[in-house]
């Protein structure tokens, strides 16, 4: 089925290709990062191309998925892993939504008609900004609070108030998108009662380390990494969403009763397809959005936009660097420990010493021997994606970056 205006046989036709042999693939698993409804409805795009080349989506309550073996046309994806935006939509589709759950769910109406009705089994209530953006209402009363009050500004200066005053953690909370995906989306709230992998990914506010919830036997943690078993899903991704500025950091509960506070999952890592390897993928789809500007004669210069478009792309380029680096270092290893392996399969070595040179390439390096990478990002050239509001649901501006997404996702998997 179409779900596109323009004409979607003549656009896959420019994409004739075959796929790298993933029949062979024992888990695949989708890794989705974060960027606001922006970057959502970018992964929708990609999810639209990767479904109509043969992926399918698996997702349900345990005993509902059936576990089939990937063939030459068609793949299965079970495990997820989200931050942030990406969060939320893994969630989604782990929960056994279709992608076209999820585009109606963002009011998109693709083509200029909704992809499903009310009533529909894989019906999502529409997602508002009510739902997106809950007023953070905790420290509203301390803005102006009685140090700054009774003394003149002159005792403390500026910093009192910056430091005393404004004591606002956040404009929004991410209190209504737990809500939305705990009463009107979520068929099961808990990881251990999903049939497919899901983990989400947040940062510990008061601390270093990095936060993946998931079902794990037990909350256990390292000096950079936590991994929780006690959020339910919609919580771990209200701690992955909140945006620090934008959303204040979500309080969680843990059994013994105190509160810590998580927000946003790319604080410390852009891309976490480490999470999926570490749980058994052998093939890793990892889904981006941050794509800096590149100077165009049509457009010009940053310099002209104003502080905020110039402070949006130097996030974008610090994030694109992390992220290149990280794609650059996986890379490497993989073609170190490859050119090793042949360069010791053409000698006479003793077979125990050749294995034992290959583990200390894998120790060292954290190569995974075997595991396939596939990133989907927008170009350059697409512009559109680095100027428009990261949270906009207005359904004209989604569509067009859903159709960015798709094209993005057709040459990934031809360049493959």
């Amino acid at each position: 089925m179409c779900f596109f205006d323009f004409d979607y046989p003549n656009c896959l036709s420019k994409f004739k290709f075959e796929l790298m042999n993933y029949k062979n693939k024992k888990k695949i698993a989708l890794v989705l990062s974060g960027g606001g409804i922006k970057a959502a409805a970018f992964h929708l795009g990609a999810c639209l191309a990767l479904q109509h080349k043969g992926f399918v989506f698996m997702g349900g309550p345990k005993g509902h998925v059936t576990h089939q073996e990937n063939t030459d046309k068609t793949f299965y994806i079970k495990s997820y892993v989200g931050s942030s935006a990406g969060a939320f939509v893994a969630s989604i589709l782990s929960a056994g939504y279709s992608v076209e759950s999820l585009i109606n769910a963002f009011q998109i109406g693709i083509g200029g008609r909704d992809l499903l009705k009310k009533g529909d089994p894989e019906y999502l209530k529409p997602l508002s900004y009510r739902n997106i953006f809950s007023l953070n209402q905790s420290g509203l009363l301390n803005f102006l609070p009685n140090s700054f009050v009774n003394h003149s500004l002159i005792t403390g200066g500026l910093e009192v108030l910056l430091k005393k005053g404004f004591k606002w953690n956040g404009l929004f909370s991410t209190k209504g998108l737990e809500s939305y995906l705990r009463k009107d989306a979520l068929i099961v709230n808990d990881f251990s009662n999903l049939d497919v992998d899901l983990f989400i990914t947040a940062t510990q506010l008061n601390h270093t380390r990095k936060v993946i919830f998931g079902n794990f036997k037990n909350a256990n943690k390292t000096g950079t990494t936590k991994y929780i078993n006690y959020a339910s899903i919609s919580q771990a991704v209200a701690c992955s969403a909140a945006l620090p500025v934008f959303f204040s950091p979500y309080g969680l509960k843990r059994p013994d009763g105190k509160e810590i506070h998580y927000y946003d999952g790319e604080i410390r890592d852009t891309l976490s397809t480490h999470v999926a390897v570490d749980h058994g993928a052998d093939l890793v789809i990892s889904s981006y959005s941050i794509q800096p500007y590149h100077y165009t004669e049509a457009i010009g210069s940053l310099h002209k936009f104003g502080l905020p478009v110039l402070l949006n792309q130097a996030l974008y380029q610090v994030i694109e660097q992390k992220i290149s680096k990280h794609i650059q270092d996986t890379e490497n290893h993989k073609n170190l420990y490859n050119n090793v392996k042949k360069l010791l399969d053409s000698t006479t070595l003793d077979t125990g010493l050749k294995s034992k040179v290959l583990d200390e390439i894998v120790l060292k390096t954290h190569h995974r021997v075997g595991v396939d990478y596939l990133y989907i990002h927008p170009r350059p050239q697409d512009h559109q994606m680095f100027f428009v509001d990261h949270f906009s649901l207005n359904s004209k501006i989604l569509e067009k970056i859903i159709r960015i997404g798709f094209k993005s996702a057709l040459r990934s998997l031809r360049e493959a």
